[in-house]
């Protein structure tokens, strides 16, 4: 079996499912489990930390591990990185087979940081009959020198290994999110998957195949190149019930916007309004969209028409990320942010020289935008409320990431077309 620890909403196993291979995950969260369960992925609903590894000896051929990423990530308090050295403690103590977890847990400041020592305690219990075959583990940037740590270990036992970090955008997930990852194997060397996307595309040659231009979000969303319209925004709160963790001032959708006259979608060329003749068959004033070549003067327009480019922004901090839609993501990341993460237009791009145009009000991200733009598909049967389910995809692996990290391991091909994200 591919035994996964903390397996989340089923990033990783989404990808094995892809791969055509079925792992195990052990999660404790209720509404990840949920979303596990109507997607067919099998789980144990458990405690990682008191879950005993004697069920899983001598079946286990590859172990997975993704810790909660909170106590590190950049999103919280960080109180992982003041507890790292006793992390470090734990992992070399469970290395040998002692537990010095509970002394160790009373010591830090975040009860989650130890959890990134809990792949370990498996490990050196699967070790001492010859197993996993492989292992991959992915955590944030920070965690990187815990996985040295963890390397190092699994070199004495016989792994090939390797960790470090790796951006998912070079892998086509359309989100520049860089992790920390450990791969480790018996039987290959270990290395990082070839980057099948770039910043720029870049052609193929007699040094290798050549990598596409990173996916952005306006192709991942299925915007702008066709006529599917761009944000969308659904009220009220999801099916897991509960209060929306929304303010009712950003209660703001695409169909108010389209009503004021303030929304129309954009794409690498220039997307703007035009106003169709009577003669053309429809209602004078009907407004379409119209494509024009970068170069060639725009079309004249009536006083009211409006021209925007939407881009999204992870918060509201000064520091935010902003992304244009013809870009990749920045990193999505949710929590009790999960309210700050919207789409804003920029009202600088297509506008005429001393043209004056409103700001339109910003249009908060929808969980199936999110999770698409983590590579999970348009349809991921997400559950719980919207904050259960954008604390869900935060946390997730994005699947198109884990199946090119998973996939030599297992002897399979990843095939792009078994990731087309907008329906």
């Amino acid at each position: 079996m591919v035994l996964d620890l903390f397996a989340g909403p089923g990033g990783w196993s989404h990808a094995l499912a892809v791969l055509g291979v079925r792992d195990i995950g052990l999660e404790w969260d209720e509404w990840a489990c949920k979303t596990r369960a109507a997607q067919g992925q099998l789980t144990i609903r458990t405690d990682v930390a008191m879950y005993p590894v004697w069920p899983f000896l001598g079946k286990t051929t590859g172990l997975i591990a993704s810790p909660p990423c909170q106590a590190w990530s950049m999103a919280g308090k960080r109180l992982g990185l003041l507890d790292q050295p006793l992390v470090h403690q734990a992992v070399a103590d469970l290395a040998t087979g002692r537990d010095t977890r509970e002394q160790l847990l009373g010591a830090c400041r975040d009860a989650r940081s130890l959890l990134a020592a809990e792949p370990m305690r498996y490990l050196h219990a699967l070790n001492q009959h010859g197993q996993p075959e492989w292992v991959a583990m992915e955590e944030v940037p920070d965690v990187l020198p815990l996985w040295r740590q963890y390397a190092a270990i699994l070199r004495s036992w016989g792994y090939s290994v390797w960790s470090g970090i790796l951006n998912a955008a070079d892998y086509g997930v359309p989100q520049t999110r860089r992790r920390a990852i450990l791969l480790a194997s018996r039987t290959r060397t270990a290395e990082p998957p070839l980057p099948t996307h770039a910043k720029a595309a870049e052609p193929e040659s007699l040094f290798g195949p050549g990598r596409a231009k990173w996916v952005s979000m306006a192709e991942a969303l299925g915007w702008g190149a066709t006529d599917r319209p761009g944000p969308t925004v659904c009220a009220g709160g999801g099916p897991g019930g509960g209060p929306e963790p929304f303010p009712s001032g950003s209660r703001k959708t695409l169909s108010d916007a389209r009503a004021r006259g303030t929304w129309s979608p954009r794409s690498d060329t220039d997307v703007v309004p035009a106003f169709h003749r009577e003669s053309s068959g429809k209602t004078a004033g009907h407004c379409s969209r119209e494509t024009r070549p970068t170069g060639v003067a725009a079309p004249s327009l009536a006083p009211d028409a409006r021209r925007w480019a939407w881009s999204l922004r992870s918060n509201n901090q000064a520091n935010a990320t902003v992304r244009r839609l013809s870009e990749p993501a920045g990193t999505l990341f949710f929590g009790h942010r999960a309210n700050e993460c919207t789409w804003v237009a920029d009202t600088t791009a297509g506008r005429l020289e001393g043209e004056q145009q409103p700001v339109p009000d910003p249009i908060r991200i929808t969980a199936r935008e999110a999770g698409i733009l983590q590579s999970f598909p348009a349809e991921y049967p997400w559950r719980g409320n919207k904050g259960q389910q954008f604390s869900q995809i935060g946390n997730a692996v994005p699947p198109r990431l884990a199946a090119h990290l998973l996939a030599p391991h297992l002897n399979k091909p990843v095939n792009p077309e078994d990731f087309t994200l907008a329906a």
